[in-house]
């Protein structure tokens, strides 16, 4: 048949034996029995059970919330901590803050873990939203741990394995004095409240160290309730005060500065031989200058009616007489002025306007009105006499900053050194060097110093003449409003006199121009509590602390051989002085 054996054709197939083909068969359907039995069994008969089981058990991997670092003051007093939560469910600490006022803007406050609507954590971590909470959040935070846990539908847990240990944050210390910037603050409020001003800021700092003892910002908002974030009526309220309490004043408060400015000047005349520590200007309350286009004259007015007399640079300090600065600022009646342009390049020496760069961020610039300034912001941008006059006593557009100008005061109690401001005790603002400011002699710094210690001797800021220490200022007030209807009260300082180490700056904003008292008032019941809770800035023994009360002076004066002793109507004061006098060796025990 020519079969094509290469196709298999004409091949005989061997077929498989029935026995082998029934035996195959029989166990294939033994082996599907087995399993549709074994099947049903668990679908149908055992189903619901397994069901129920795979409902109740839960497995998955839980965050373990690392312990935020704690906040604490030069003294190891803590300002932030953690405690513990009211609510048994959340598995984080609550922050707590210390339970006094002026710390808000200070610290700041924290974003919480939070849950989306399956109750799981979409934001596993807290996060510092201002203040030291979260410009030290890398420090304080720390790393969260992982925990795989099995719950039932209850719950209740079956099984957990720690998988990841927390490490908790690290701790931040401050160089701030928690007793200076509490009772700072409760004295701002309290003369806020009552005098009307709008609001405050203050600073006290080390001159040598840039260590800031006090940063207080006046109003403040509540570290908590912005925290939990669910009191919304509050922090409503806090966007729409016209008080501002969210705005920190320390960091990004402006003010005209008025009278404080005038040190800078004084230097300034002293160390270019305009002026001497005898030359003197006679102030007889006004000065007039004709305009040179027409008839009309401008008046320039001091600001004591009848004026001060004939006044040489310590008392024009001390009794703040516009008159000896509109003459040594722009010239008259024979004294030779400055002129705005070196008057400019003395207040950039001492940065008075130039930033300052420290934790907390970046201040503001402030503004030196000149006649480039002018120009820009002026249709007739041309510069006059009249406005050199009023640049000289701290007006017309002059804006500052109260951490740039403790600044400035420090360089005047250092003799040039122009320190950099910091508030936490690992600072990089720390070890870096201060600058110098060349060109200024010892001379023109120590006739300054002398000068602002009359201020407070028997001058405009006599309510700091306190008996336990020897504070050296200058004070200024500011005329603000369209209708120069509100003013600012600054005092800024340092103390000791004979051997500064602390400086201070207070400027209370937007008060009635009618107010007879203000920022040294604060600055004396301040002082007055660091000698009581704090002597030891005053150089005095934890021994010697006794409580002063201020009051008001009686207005009688002692001359006495060093400086006035003005007498304080109370029996408990006098008390405290014949102490005082007694601890120093100044009387005898036997003194009657």
């Amino acid at each position: 048949p020519k079969f094509n054996m290469n196709q298999m054709e004409g091949v005989l197939e061997q077929p498989l034996s029935q026995s082998g083909f029934h035996v195959f068969t029989g166990v294939v359907i033994i082996i599907t029995t087995i399993f549709i039995i074994r099947s049903g069994y668990l679908q149908l008969s055992q189903g619901e059970n397994y069901l129920k089981k795979s409902n109740n058990n839960y497995l998955q991997g839980t965050t373990i919330f690392a312990e935020r670092g704690i906040i604490y003051d030069r003294n190891n007093v803590e300002l932030s901590w953690n405690g513990i939560n009211p609510d048994p469910s959340i598995p984080y600490l609550e922050r707590e803050y210390i339970d006094k006022p002026g710390f808000s803007h200070l610290i700041g406050y924290i974003g919480y873990p939070t849950r989306d609507s399956s109750g799981n954590f979409w934001r596993s971590s807290i996060i510092g939203k201002s203040g030291i909470e979260q410009i030290k959040n890398d420090v304080l935070s720390g790393t969260n741990g992982k925990q795989l846990v099995e719950t039932n539908v209850d719950g209740a847990v079956l099984f957990q394995n720690r998988g990841e240990s927390a490490v908790p944050g690290n701790n931040v210390t401050l160089t701030i004095d928690s007793r200076i910037q509490s009772r700072m603050y409760e004295y701002m409020r309290e003369y806020a409240t009552n005098l009307g001003f709008s609001g405050g800021a203050g600073v006290m700092v080390n001159i040598h160290t840039g260590e800031i003892l006090a940063l207080v910002s006046y109003p403040e908002y509540s570290n908590t309730i912005l925290s939990h974030g669910d009191d919304h009526e509050t922090i409503r309220s806090y966007t729409t005060d016209s008080k501002k309490p969210m705005f920190n004043r320390t960091r990004s408060g402006l003010y005209t500065p008025g009278s404080i400015v005038k040190p800078y000047l004084g230097i300034a005349a002293l160390n270019e031989g305009l002026t001497t520590p005898n030359t003197t200007v006679y102030s007889s309350g006004s000065i007039e200058i004709k305009n040179k286009y027409n008839d009309n004259t401008q008046i320039f007015r001091d600001w004591k009616k009848g004026g001060h007399g004939t006044v040489t640079i310590t008392a024009a300090i001390a009794e703040s007489v516009n008159t000896f600065f509109y003459a040594i600022g722009g010239g008259w009646a024979g004294q030779n002025g400055l002129g705005i342009t070196k008057m400019g390049d003395y207040f950039n020496k001492f940065k008075i306007a130039e930033p300052v760069v420290f934790e907390l961020g970046t201040t503001k610039s402030g503004t030196i009105p000149g006649p480039n300034w002018k120009k820009k912001n002026f249709t007739d941008g041309t510069w006059r006499l009249g406005d050199t006059y009023n640049a000289s006593i701290g007006q017309f557009g002059f804006q500052v900053g109260v951490l740039p100008m403790v600044r400035a005061v420090s360089a005047i109690a250092s003799n040039g050194q122009l320190i950099n401001p910091h508030i936490t005790t690992d600072s990089i603002y720390a070890s870096k060097k201060p600058d110098t400011i060349s060109g200024i002699s010892n001379a023109s710094f120590e006739t300054m110093k002398t000068a602002m210690r009359a201020t407070v001797t028997a001058g405009t800021g006599q309510s700091m003449n306190v008996p336990y220490v020897a504070i050296a200022a200058k004070t200024g007030t500011a005329q603000v409003g369209a209708n120069r209807q509100f003013m600012n009260s600054w005092s800024t300082g340092f103390f000791p006199y004979d051997n500064p180490e602390y400086a201070f700056v207070l400027v209370m904003e937007r008060g009635p121009s009618t107010n007879t008292s203000g920022s040294s008032a604060i600055m004396r019941k301040v002082f007055d509590s660091m000698y009581t809770e704090a002597p030891e800035y005053f150089g005095l023994a934890e021994k010697t602390n006794k409580p002063i009360t201020p009051l008001e002076p009686t207005g009688t004066q002692i001359i006495g051989d060093q400086e006035p002793i003005t007498l304080i109507d109370s029996d408990d004061s006098l008390k405290y002085f014949y102490e005082h006098l007694l601890e120093n060796n100044a009387v005898s025990g036997e003194t009657n």
